[in-house]
């Protein structure tokens, strides 16, 4: 904190401005983005989350590269032409795809960065010293969250690259336009959704004084989503369903998508509808589908834009989350008293 402190020095609070010596220097804001990065990667908690996902998108790989022979050459498989798609979604059921295992490492990335992101200042002394000099107090916050969403889209999109290059270079064939469309679509849609988590864990670290309890609880609500709401849905759902004997179809499509809509309160099962349909072509619909939607209905891939038009309120949804986090974060850090 030292060197950080000595970094606002002559640092104007409107932006960049030049030296004596004509160099231009960076504006406090870029100082704690630049601080708050070179902290998480120096972090052993980050490298070894790092390492983690990259050894699970390294064996998942491998797994698909494996079994990629089988997958393009199935020709009832609408999507078999697909070969870079088929690298993220190919499995053998031994492991999961790389996708899945990202709904369930993501949170823990999230939440690793940003758990102690206030807490941790405030109690090692440093967040008075630090509002202590010629820096807006709202750019502590978004600092903290901009060093680490630089970190979180550098990561995805450095392994995007490798898939992308590694699968190149071991098949020699080149990816299709819709291909590179929906692959660079899916590491948006994983940035945003590891950034709600961040969200979530930097409001916890403000709500709560010690970084433990803001941990726990951040980890507590990840468990709570990823597990037990699935469970808890089930059992609230066959509580109160009438008897499927007794309804029409019309009834239980209607009954499927509200437990569907129920279900899609997690965090979770909005990535996974929306990573499945833009990593699978193919599927058409999240939700059930009667004998009459399927007549006449031809098996082939759907394109980018009608896939982004499915997946949309998903997508909406996690933005919103996300976005309601962080005003929360940002109105009661602008209102919390930092010298007691």
């Amino acid at each position: 904190m030292k060197s950080l402190v000595v970094s606002f020095r002559n640092l104007s609070l409107k932006g960049i401005r030049t030296n004596s010596g004509g160099q231009a220097q960076l504006s406090p804001f870029q100082v704690m983005v630049h601080k708050e990065v070179a902290d998480h990667i120096r972090s052993w908690r980050f490298i070894v989350l790092l390492a983690l996902i990259v050894l699970t998108f390294i064996t998942s790989m491998y797994v698909s590269l494996r079994n990629i022979k089988p997958a393009v050459s199935n020709i009832s498989d609408p999507d078999h032409l697909f070969l870079y798609l088929k690298l993220l979604t190919t499995t053998d059921n031994t492991i999961p795809p790389f996708h899945v295992f990202i709904s369930f490492l993501g949170p823990l990335l999230g939440i690793s960065l940003g758990f102690d992101a206030i807490n941790a200042e405030k109690n090692n002394g440093t967040l008075i010293r630090l509002m202590a000099q010629p820096v807006y107090r709202d750019n502590l916050l978004l600092s903290k969250f901009t060093g680490a969403m630089v970190i979180i889209a550098t990561l995805f999109i450095s392994l995007c690259l490798l898939m992308l290059g590694g699968g190149l270079l071991l098949t020699g064939v080149r990816i299709e336009p819709q291909e590179l469309l929906r692959i660079a679509t899916f590491i948006v849609f994983t940035i945003v959704y590891v950034s709600f988590w961040l969200a979530l864990a930097i409001l916890l670290s403000i709500q709560f004084k010690q970084a433990a309890t803001s941990a726990l609880t951040a980890i507590g609500v990840w468990l709570f989503f990823t597990v037990f709401y699935p469970i808890v849905v089930n059992l609230v759902i066959r509580a109160f369903l009438p008897d499927p004997s007794f309804l029409s179809r019309d009834e239980i499509a209607g009954y499927n998508e509200m437990i569907l809509n129920i279900l899609r309160v997690a965090p979770g099962q909005l990535y996974a509808d929306a990573t499945t349909t833009l990593l699978m072509p193919s599927v058409r619909s999240l939700g059930p589908l009667t004998m009459e939607q399927l007549a006449g209905a031809i098996p082939t891939p759907l394109p980018f834009k009608e896939s982004l038009l499915i997946v949309w309120p998903q997508v909406s949804g996690l933005l919103a989350a996300t976005v309601v986090c962080f005003a929360f974060s940002y109105y009661l850090f602008m209102r919390r008293e930092i010298r007691s």
